[in-house]
């Protein structure tokens, strides 16, 4: 193992990654994350990991072969519909499909903190402040845990939207986009609500109409996660939040909302779980970029937070991973700078995730507005169609 000292914050797949692929080229990393286990926190649903990003990384890692073990082709199915239930673009599950295999996002999770050693994540670690050491001005201490510190060559933001490092180079913060997710749950589907498959299908669904929608899909446990996907606005946060903790409150906030949708789509909601979670959804500006500094770097959310209509923020996040490894690698083997390794880490990642940030907020704004589902699914299919032209 070298001998450079790496803190990763955050343990989330961006850290992961990172960790993992430094660990296959003998480079030991510390990771401090707050969960208290790998699955202590839900992780959400199912996610598809790219060929070029989100797989990628896991090749480079090692972990492919294990990774082909949990993939859910039957996920790949997908319907996009308007609020009259009729069916504008149907993706049928392909079991030998390759190009965007579908895992639960938990697994992906438990796969990667399955491969990295003991001791090297820190659970339960909460993080106070990162601040340069007065020892060494290209290094920086981590205070964690009521005062305990630690001295590392570069510490590494992998905490997500509202990150510690960030404020150190950066002075961009998240902005609300005006659209937040409503987190529902239907568990044990098969009991209380059998005729589900019928209106999400086998893998999931999307609804989408008068800049309102509604995201459905089924996970391995017989559970059905959604997403309504409706506009509040941020003074509105308090009342609607206490509203959401009310279940019954909640669910008829919702059917109020989308109360001229089909039946068949209210009833995700009368038949969800009390559980209501409200998910304001955040972006950074485009494009975050910032001036690089000694013993400091961003990767996945911290680094480019986007909405989630690109689907690509967790392969993207994974990208950063991979490439900042192997970037760490290679400069400690032919001797190049860390810091001019970072850098020029930064430069790829500012270049590879921009155009993703861009299609993400251009779709958002896309489903929030008047736009029709035929004139949606076919913006959607010529940006993908864009996306598979790229080197």
């Amino acid at each position: 193992m070298s001998t450079l000292d790496i803190a990763i914050i955050g343990a989330g797949v961006a850290g992961l990654t990172l960790a993992r692929v430094l660990q296959v080229h003998g480079i030991h990393s510390t990771i401090f994350e707050l969960d208290t286990s790998v699955r202590s926190r839900d992780q959400g649903g199912t996610l598809d990991l790219h060929l070029e990003s989100g797989q990628a990384a896991l090749h480079a890692a090692g972990l492919f072969s294990k990774f082909q073990n949990y993939i859910r082709s039957e996920a790949q199915e997908h319907r996009t519909m308007d609020k009259h239930g009729v069916i504008h673009l149907h993706v049928k599950s392909e079991h030998n499909t390759v190009e965007r295999p579908e895992i639960e996002r938990g697994d992906l999770r438990q796969i990667l903190v399955d491969s990295i050693e003991k001791g090297s994540i820190q659970w339960g670690i909460r993080v106070h402040e990162i601040k340069p050491s007065k020892e060494n001005a290209d290094k920086y201490t981590v205070v964690y845990n009521g005062g305990h510190e630690a001295t590392f060559d570069l510490v590494v933001g992998a905490d997500g939207a509202w990150s510690k490092v960030r404020p150190l180079l950066s002075s961009a913060q998240p902005v609300y986009s005006s659209l937040s997710f409503i987190e529902l749950r239907i568990t044990d589907k098969e009991t209380r609500y059998p005729e589900v498959l019928e209106v999400i299908g086998r893998g999931g669904c999307m609804i989408v109409s008068d800049g309102k929608l509604m995201g459905a899909g089924s996970l391995a446990d017989k559970s059905v996660r959604i997403y309504a996907g409706i506009p509040i606005e941020e003074d509105q946060f308090s009342e609607t939040n206490t509203i959401f903790s009310k279940p019954e409150q909640g669910r008829r906030y919702l059917l109020d909302r989308y109360a001229d949708w089909d039946d068949k789509f209210k009833a995700l909601i009368r038949h969800c779980d009390d559980l209501i979670i409200p998910r304001p959804i955040y972006a950074l500006p485009v494009p975050h970029v910032w001036e690089s500094k000694s013993g400091l770097t961003l990767v996945g959310d911290a680094a480019h937070l986007m909405s989630p209509f690109s689907g690509a923020g967790a392969n993207m996040a994974m990208w950063d991973g991979k490439e900042l490894a192997l970037a760490i690698a290679d400069a400690l083997k032919t001797g190049k700078p860390l810091m001019d390794a970072v850098a020029d880490f930064e430069q790829r990642m500012y270049e590879m995730t921009r155009p993703m940030a861009e299609l993400s907020a251009s779709n958002l704004k896309l489903v929030a507005s008047d736009a029709t589902v035929p004139q949606i699914v076919e913006v959607m299919a010529r940006a993908k169609s864009a996306r598979k032209k790229q080197p």
